[in-house]
């Protein structure tokens, strides 16, 4: 199947606080779990919006609409 083990995908959900349909969105995306984690606002970056949110905004625009909350 994929070469990311289930493992590194539960890393992912509890550093970038994830729920199932995140993971869902993000893997429908094509992004990695290292993509994730490596997205994780710094405290420095005020700027930048949490994964959850950075994902359910390109999950928007590319398919119009976000899986459940």
């Amino acid at each position: 199947m994929g070469k990311y083990k289930k493992s590194d995908w539960a890393e992912a959900k509890k550093r970038c606080r994830l729920n199932e349909n995140d993971i869902r969105m993000a893997k429908e995306l094509g992004m990695t779990p290292k993509s994730l984690i490596k997205n994780i606002p710094a405290p420095s970056q005020k700027w930048k919006a949490p994964v959850k949110v950075w994902i359910r905004d390109i999950y928007e625009n590319k398919f119009g609409k976000v899986l459940g909350s």
